[in-house]
């Protein structure tokens, strides 16, 4: 998945300058960021719900633009105010998305359920779900289906520390060989310990872009939050 020069204007907000990253098969890549940043329009752009400004963006040789409908199929995007619908139970909500993807839905969904590890509550109205219970079971939703890139918009924004811990694991363990994560966060923490490379935005614009024990060590710092300080300075 390539960025090149993606720039994005609503009015006269300049969203995105230029921004360009690449994601690599097997890695986790995180765009890390104030609110405001950009990060989201990004993600956006890539999931093609959102027209390129200009620039080029392709996922896997298909472009965003001109070939919308082979990008959406081999991508998952969770937004961060991704829902579920309220009179559905958790097993009836990943077999409503199971049968939009492959020949064998129950296989996808037995999966779903694997990956939510929500035991018997899988069985209840998502209504009855905390935040976190929700968040676990649309994640489970998303790489279920085992898409090529699974795109990921500030997967654990909002939950307690049980329940973060638990999406990072998932997150985690899902890249392989031909799977991989771009996933937008302002949790520093959180990034030095999901990401492979990561790119520091800023204002519509990278400012610095590379592993995070790499950054840390390139700004002389102790800890990704000084090394983002350091980058806008």
């Amino acid at each position: 998945m390539t960025v090149s020069d993606l720039a994005k204007r609503y009015g006269d907000v300049q969203a995105l300058r230029g921004v360009s990253f690449s994601v690599e098969p097997g890695e986790i890549y995180g765009l890390v960021g104030p609110n405001g940043a950009g990060k989201s329009t990004t993600l956006r752009t890539l999931a093609t719900l959102l027209t390129v400004g200009s620039g080029d963006v392709s996922v896997f040789g298909a472009d965003v633009e001109s070939e919308p409908n082979e990008v959406r199929k081999r991508i998952r995007y969770l937004p961060e105010d991704a829902g579920s619908y309220d009179n559905l139970t958790g097993r009836q909500y990943l077999e409503f998305v199971a049968d939009f993807y492959g020949d064998d839905p129950d296989e996808l969904v037995e999966r779903g359920v694997e990956i939510a590890d929500l035991d018997d509550r899988i069985e209840s109205k998502t209504s009855e779900y905390s935040k976190g219970m929700t968040r676990k079971l649309l994640l489970a939703s998303t790489i279920m289906t085992e898409p090529d890139l699974a795109i990921l918009d500030e997967p654990t924004s909002g939950l307690d520390v049980e329940n973060a811990r638990a999406i990072r694991e998932i997150v985690k363990q899902f890249p392989g060989a031909n799977r991989s994560v771009l996933l937008s966060s302002h949790n520093m923490l959180e990034v030095e310990y999901l990401c492979d490379r990561i790119g520091l935005l800023n204002e519509g614009e990278i400012v610095a872009e590379g592993p995070p024990a790499e950054l840390v060590e390139r700004y002389g710092v102790e800890n990704l939050e000084e090394a983002f300080l350091e980058a806008v300075a």
